[in-house]
């Protein structure tokens, strides 16, 4: 009797094994947030579906060129009740907001929009435009009760841009995990988050973008290539957008604390953590930080790794790395 039932439980195994082989990997590509999204997972099946049924519901959060997603009647303000989604992503741009004293703010778009405009006119807003808008951002001038969002002023704008497309990964992983789905790698416009292993049954590989000077997107140039199995990963840094000032590069990043473009040596921010929402907003942080700050709040951080890009003196590019991604790089 007990030889009869190891057969069968060496049968068992053995089926089970054939069948995990045998199971595809699914490739899922399209477009959201704007954005392009590639979706690679070993499933039996696509879900792709299921997939952009999530999609939506980030959407009709947090999308603020969907009219009448919850941030959109926020920013108009229309009557409004937040969901689980909106509240989660809001309360984890708080935190961040005031673990980086303010660099990370879902409330500084206006500031990014005129000097966006400015910099492509050649017209740079003015000391009163820019203290104008100032008054009306700050993390601290919106909170949220009982499903409502409070501004202290009417005119307070918020966008989860700077975190939304982390948090959308994080939602499709979610899903691939409910389904018992261990081997998958989720990308929305750039952000990443994987689990278990690739087709080639190795770790994931993503690369890190070189900033360089391509306002046309032709430059495919890698810095470095990242090996990573069960982690998230961003990136922050206007790689084709830079202006110059004494003869070295800046990037295009406003610093929210005090209405003006950033000027330190970080030309590019990665951030890995363990979901993406998060590796997302840090990321946005360290582009206004710099360099030597985000280093001295990674060092607080033990479950947070970052690759950082800069310029040197002489205008040459460097990079930066924590410790504990020196295993884990291609080149």
């Amino acid at each position: 009797m007990q030889a009869l039932l190891l057969l069968f439980l060496i049968a068992g195994t053995v089926y089970i094994a054939s069948r995990e082989r045998n199971t595809p990997y699914q490739h899922d590509t399209g477009m959201v947030f704007g954005t392009t999204y590639s979706i690679i997972y070993k499933y039996d099946r696509s879900l792709h579906t299921e997939i952009r049924a999530e999609m939506k519901k980030v959407d009709d959060a947090l999308s603020t060129f969907n009219p009448t997603s919850i941030i959109s009647l926020v920013n108009s303000g229309q009557p409004h009740h937040t969901n689980k989604m909106f509240d989660t992503v809001f309360e984890l741009a708080e935190r961040i907001s005031k673990d980086t004293d303010g660099a990370f703010d879902i409330t500084v778009a206006p500031l990014v929009n005129v000097w966006g405009f400015g910099f492509k006119s050649g017209n740079m807003p003015g000391k009163a435009q820019v203290d104008s808008l100032l008054a009306l951002v700050g993390y601290d001038k919106v909170s949220l009760n009982d499903g409502k969002v409070q501004k202290a002023d009417p005119r307070v704008m918020i966008d989860c841009s700077a975190i939304a497309k982390g948090y959308g990964c994080d939602v499709v992983a979610s899903l691939l995990h409910s389904k018992g789905i261990e081997n998958f790698m989720v990308e929305i416009g750039g952000e990443v988050i994987t689990r278990g292993v690739s087709e080639k049954n190795a770790a994931w590989k993503i690369g890190v973008a070189k900033p360089v000077d391509d306002s046309l997107n032709a430059n495919k140039d890698i810095q470095t290539i990242l090996r990573l199995n069960n982690s998230a990963m961003a990136t922050s840094g206007n790689y084709r957008n830079f202006y110059y000032k004494g003869g070295k590069k800046y990037a295009h990043t406003i610093d929210p604390r005090t209405g003006y473009p950033v000027q330190h040596s970080l030309l590019s921010a990665t951030v890995i953590a363990d979901n993406c929402a998060t590796a997302d907003a840090y990321a946005t942080a360290f582009m206004v930080m710099g360099k030597t700050k985000a280093i001295e709040l990674l060092r607080s951080h033990d479950r947070l790794m970052a690759y950082l890009i800069y310029c040197d003196d002489k205008g040459r590019l460097q990079v930066w790395y924590s410790d504990k991604l020196k295993g884990k790089m291609d080149r």
